[in-house]
């Protein structure tokens, strides 16, 4: 969308988004039907016990959800390719305004309703998804910011070429993102092994580096517009421009992360648990956090960049060996053959992270070197 924005090519935008929610759809189904076999999975993998029931009612309500998800990231990013981030902006407070009642409500028992613990989280979830797909649907439809687009004017059959179009440069994306997500959920998994304090206690330290992580993800989103509409304008300088303005500002904003975890680590881990043996822990384990908030987010602004110059097949192989190449046999090593328990599992995702860092960043100054920008 991007590059079709920058390059004034408007009229094809129209039928690469329709294209793009037939594909959303599918991709939604398919995650349906992947989280439907995950419950039953988790035994297996050597979960302990006292977590699975809750995880499995969980996973079993909030994939109704998931079609919703994928229509809603659809529109996302069409919004964001044509630099109007206020619907994503307002539908994201809208959805947290829902999500927190509605989830405090069914996983409490308020108001008459039972009391359904983690599966009325799922169900809150699954709520919010579809509220924000449908209130987003109705934005795009009625509002006059993009009307034109013509977004909705016609109805067309999916096409194998405007889908394959997308999967080429869309799937690798959705791979390398897979293998850095999968990356958290599987040191989760092998954590997990080894107790319920010592999984309370990396999930607390996981939760805050997500928190953290959250500018980053908004400055590589920004990057990858910024870049993909310069592309599109042929102006390669801006290209550059646009990914070292992205660098300076995860820089600032991480440094300051790193000091609030440096300075307020044992306090941030009372507020999560007054459990002692756990707040002891993740006081430990968020020193560990505080060293992957830059590495963390200097690689996802590197892959954000590298998606705006639709560069996405190599960055997919350079996550898969950083993040499952070294990242999970090194935590899982130290954690279990050399006996550091969670903090060699920390060590593997600091490391492959750095590694990713390191080579995105080389991959996007050889990219955006010779990659010919598209003439207006």
């Amino acid at each position: 969308m991007a590059r079709l924005h920058g390059a004034g090519k408007v009229h094809e935008i129209a039928p690469v988004f329709r294209q793009a929610l037939w594909l959303a759809l599918f991709m939604g189904l398919l995650m349906f039907a992947f989280l439907s076999v995950v419950p039953t999975l988790l035994a297996p993998a050597g979960i302990a016990e006292e977590i699975i029931p809750g995880a499995q009612a969980f996973l079993r309500a909030v994939r109704w959800g998931v079609p919703a998800l994928t229509l809603y990231f659809c529109m996302r990013y069409l919004c964001e390719g044509m630099h109007w981030m206020r619907p994503t902006m307002v539908l994201g407070l809208g959805g947290l305004l829902i999500l927190a009642p509605t989830g405090y409500v069914l996983a409490n028992g308020k108001l008459g309703f039972p009391e359904l613990g983690a599966q009325g989280l799922g169900i809150a979830s699954a709520v919010m998804m579809w509220c924000q797909a449908l209130f987003f649907a109705i934005y795009l439809w009625r509002g006059s910011r993009l009307a034109h687009l013509c977004l909705f004017d016609r109805f067309e059959l999916p096409r194998r070429a405007g889908i394959g179009d997308l999967l080429k440069t869309g799937m690798p994306i959705g791979i390398a993102i897979l293998m850095q997500g999968s990356l958290f959920i599987v040191t989760s998994l092998l954590i997990g092994r080894l107790g319920s304090t010592y999984l309370a206690a990396h999930q607390i330290a996981v939760n805050l580096a997500q928190l953290c992580f959250m500018i980053p993800v908004a400055v590589a989103e920004a990057t990858t517009v910024r870049v993909g509409h310069a592309l599109g304008c042929g102006d390669q300088a801006g290209v550059r421009r646009a990914a070292w303005a992205g660098c300076v500002i995860v820089v600032f904003a991480q440094s300051i992360m790193v000091l609030i975890l440096l300075i307020g680590r044992d306090a941030i881990a009372s507020i999560y648990s007054r459990d002692i043996a756990v707040t002891v822990l993740a006081s430990t384990l968020l020193l560990y956090s505080a060293a992957l908030q830059l590495p963390d987010g200097l690689q996802m602004l590197s892959a954000g960049a590298l998606r705006g110059l639709q560069d996405t097949r190599v960055p997919m192989w350079l996550a898969i060996f950083c993040y499952w190449g070294v990242g999970v046999p090194l935590g899982a090593g130290l954690a279990f053959g050399l006996g550091w328990g969670p903090q060699g599992i920390w060590v593997g995702l600091i490391t492959a992270l750095t590694l990713a860092t390191l080579l995105m960043g080389w991959r996007f100054m050889f990219s955006s070197r010779i990659r010919s920008p598209v003439t207006c």
